[in-house]
């Protein structure tokens, strides 16, 4: 056997092994007392845009498309999530302090202007999370009028 036909029989065992070692799904129906849905009323046309472009990365309940089983990219959306959690985790919103929530709506409020969120390489694959003007508009207010709420 030439060393190419190596080569490539061994890089196609690692693929197919590494399928067997899968990261712990984000996913729990639960919604704590603790979720931003529970601590505020949030317009239902709010929690739309936010469903459907924020809480995959930024809460406890991560929608997975078919492709998510697939390693290495598993390993990689497990990893942008984590990170996206340890950031902004709307599921846990109201154990933040007066003072970071306050700063999470002013953050949000000029990455969504600034066009900053959602991640482009989150919107490159899924498309319907990409906000148009309006949706931009409907959550900059909703947020700025929330920082201007917590005394």
């Amino acid at each position: 056997m030439s060393l190419t036909k190596k080569i490539i029989l061994g890089l196609t065992v690692i693929l197919i092994g590494i399928q067997f070692f899968q990261p712990l799904r984000n996913q729990s129906d639960e919604v704590t007392a603790s979720h931003i849905e529970k601590v505020y009323a949030v317009p239902q046309n709010v929690k739309t845009i936010l469903v459907q472009s924020c809480y995959d990365c930024h809460s406890n309940n991560t929608r997975y498309p078919w492709y998510s089983r697939i390693q290495p990219g598993t390993w990689y959306m497990a990893q942008h999530i984590k990170k996206g959690k340890e950031e902004l985790n709307f599921s846990e919103f109201g154990e933040y302090s007066a003072r970071r929530q306050r700063n999470k709506f002013r953050t949000m409020a000029g990455q969504v202007k600034d066009g900053e969120m959602p991640l482009s390489s989150y919107t490159l694959i899924h498309r319907n999370a990409v906000l148009s003007q309006e949706d931009k508009q409907v959550l900059m207010k909703w947020f700025e009028t929330m920082e201007d709420s917590i005394k």
